[in-house]
């Protein structure tokens, strides 16, 4: 069975529903593949043929709800072969199927090709071409994280909205009247040249008040005077993820909130954002501060192209290679910045309060709740009734952007960092090792570490069925660190958010 996209169509392939063996055809340009109800029980083996490479704006999408794992799933580049093959799995390592297409499809082997604003529960991803990372070998294997582009509200949006004034040669320029074609002032070194437009582009954001501040979808507001004196000039509206130019670098607009001259307006709870892009990535001016043009990372189709428009796009971008300046996320200089923002309000900003007990406990197969029989120099001991087969570790969760500052990039939620765990019974003494492996059951966070693993606050943990079959036994947890936690974050808080 052959299937046809041309250019601009979108055409959604339901595993669940179509031939296991299958091969789609790209004729044009601009063109989505919308792969859902990806299944273990009926893996797909997809071929993509015609026009899909590194400069196409041809892409794939997948529905995270189906549990694909961009940190398990696999891109494969063989020389020999010439082909480019993705193995999908899931979050519990489930084979999903593969996705073959012709070519060095993603360009593994020319460099690392992703940077990561962080990961929305139960959103869909996408990815489009781009490089890979590897020395060039006859094989090269990456995950699929490193070509993906992991969005919020149909993509990461990067923004400004309406009545955002944009400098061009001829004053400044409300954002929503601008067009593909028209001409805006950038700037190099301070110096001010003119760029026509080669895109410009509208969508349209509806908050979600379940996710965090961040991550919700609610517009920044940055006052007037907030950076410096008539910068800006009047207040400023964009999306969280857009960035303002310091010093030679990009800094996310979420990395500055401080609650009172940069905070998240949350009267504002649906409205359309706009996107003008130049030929190259550049710095522009809104409302008299510097900021950033559209970069293509690969969100482009979620927006409805405004005007004649010149330029469809081509492979999606990157930060290491097409940026106008380098994306600066590293606590010390932007705290450094934030503190300097801060400061001009006249008010010390203060970090939430925070507490230290993590409020460990089981949850096993069956639903029951273990508290543990006693903790002493961080080991904590439970007693498991017989026939126990899983339990998950439940604990407090915060993310260190919330307990430590936004001006730390890490909004992982993080519950305790777990060393050893053995299963003891009258008749054996047993280490389990799952959470250290490469391969970690739900709940654990990659890492580099081969002694220890953190968990996000409900972490699963099989044990060896043999060995609790028929017996009472007791699990020794060592736990190597623990907290902060924000006050409010309870482990019954964590787990309702995780249900």
């Amino acid at each position: 069975m052959v299937t046809s996209i041309d250019t601009n169509q979108t055409v959604v392939f339901d595993a669940s529903d179509s031939a296991r063996r299958s091969t789609v055809n790209f004729t044009g340009t601009g063109g989505n593949l919308d792969i859902q109800n990806l299944s273990a029980q009926k893996p797909i083996a997809l071929t993509i043929t015609g026009n899909f490479g590194q400069n196409i704006s041809n892409v794939l999408t997948f529905d995270a709800s189906d549990h694909l794992s961009i940190s398990k799933s696999t891109v494969n580049y063989n020389n020999f072969t010439k082909q480019t093959v993705i193995t999908l799995i899931d979050t519990r390592g489930h084979f999903l199927g593969t996705v073959t297409l012709s070519g060095n499809t993603y360009n593994l082997g020319g460099g690392h090709d992703h940077h990561d604003h962080g990961p929305h529960h139960n959103d869909p991803w996408h990815h489009g071409p781009g490089p890979g990372h590897g020395p060039g070998h006859n094989s090269i294997t990456v995950p699929l994280k490193n070509i993906s582009h992991f969005n919020h509200h149909h993509e990461i949006t990067v923004c400004f909205l309406a009545d955002s004034m944009i400098a061009t040669p001829k004053g400044a320029v409300a954002v929503q009247d601008l067009h593909a074609g028209d001409e805006v002032l950038t700037y190099v070194d301070g110096e001010a040249s003119v760029s026509t437009l080669s895109w410009a582009g509208m969508a349209h954001c509806t908050v979600n008040p379940a996710l965090p501040d961040d991550m919700a979808g609610y517009p920044v507001r940055i006052l007037a005077n907030a950076i410096a004196d008539g910068v800006p000039y009047k207040d400023m509206l964009l999306t969280a993820e857009h960035c303002l130019f310091f010093d030679g670098a990009f800094i996310p607009a979420r990395m500055l909130v401080n609650g009172s001259s940069i905070f998240y307006d949350k009267s504002i709870t649906s409205y359309t954002y706009y996107h003008i892009e130049t030929p190259d990535h550049a710095v522009i001016m809104a409302d008299g501060m510097l900021t950033e043009s559209y970069l293509d990372t690969g969100n482009r189709r979620s927006f409805t192209q405004k005007g004649n428009v010149i330029q469809l796009g081509g492979a999606a971008k990157s930060w290491q290679t097409d940026a106008a300046a380098p994306l600066c996320v590293e606590r010390e200089r932007v705290e450094a910045v934030f503190r300097q923002i801060t400061a001009r309000t006249g008010a010390n900003w203060a970090a939430p309060a925070t507490v230290q007990n993590p409020e460990l406990h089981l949850v096993t197969n069956t639903g029951a709740t273990i508290w543990p029989a006693n903790c002493k120099n961080g080991t904590y001991n439970f007693m498991l009734p017989a026939n126990t087969q899983e339990v998950h570790l439940a604990s407090r969760a915060s993310r260190p952007a919330d307990v430590i500052g936004p001006f730390v990039d890490d909004r992982r939620q993080m519950g305790v960092a777990v060393a050893e765990i053995n299963l003891l019974s009258a008749a054996k003494h047993q280490a389990i090792t799952a959470h250290l492996q490469t391969e970690k059951p739900e709940g654990w966070h990659a890492t580099d570490w081969t002694d220890c693993a953190w968990t996000n606050g409900n972490a699963a943990l099989p044990l060896p069925a043999q060995d609790t079959q028929g017996a009472i036994c007791m699990l020794s947890v060592k736990i190597r660190a623990a907290g902060p936690y924000l006050a409010d974050d309870t482990a019954q808080d964590v787990a309702a958010k995780m249900a």
